[in-house]
């Protein structure tokens, strides 16, 4: 069950400068909520992060990959978010490139492992997401994307 889905914003470092502050799209979906959850999940929370499209940030581009932690942590304070109970992804859409978009580089979804000393997300590790975890995550998102205008 999709319980959030808008862009979400972490507050920087460095006083007015706030460094390594940024923009995402952040999608939460609890599993133990859906119709389905005839399974206790030992991770039923799935957080999906995602750069923003084009450079719509004011922040100057930073990347959800270059402050994983920053962001693990806050998504978790605020939506109070049990860190051992979530799943933390990255997801990169599909993208094209060439003079005529004749190349495509596939979409693709990350897991990111932390380790957490007390309310703080550290030592972030990507792996990538495999079966059957994969195909939830990719229907998951599926059936949040806007469609594209034909």
């Amino acid at each position: 069950m999709l319980i959030h889905d808008d862009c979400f914003s972490w507050e920087g470092f460095g006083g007015v400068y706030q460094l390594a502050a940024g923009r995402c799209r952040l999608r939460i979906f609890d599993l133990s909520k859906s119709k389905h959850g005839k399974v206790t999940l030992m991770k039923p929370v799935i957080v999906v992060v995602s750069d923003l499209p084009g450079n719509q940030s004011p922040y100057r581009g930073v990347s959800v990959r270059s402050c994983a932690s920053h962001v693990a942590t806050s998504v978790a304070a605020k939506f109070k978010i049990d860190s051992h109970r979530m799943t933390y992804v990255e997801y990169y859409p599909a993208s094209t490139y060439g003079d005529q978009n004749q190349h495509e580089i596939p979409a693709k979804l990350d897991a990111v492992d932390f380790t957490w000393f007390e309310d703080k997300a550290l030592h972030p590790k990507w792996r990538p997401l495999t079966s059957p975890l994969l195909e939830t995550v990719q229907a998951l998102i599926a059936e949040t994307e806007e469609p594209s205008a034909a």
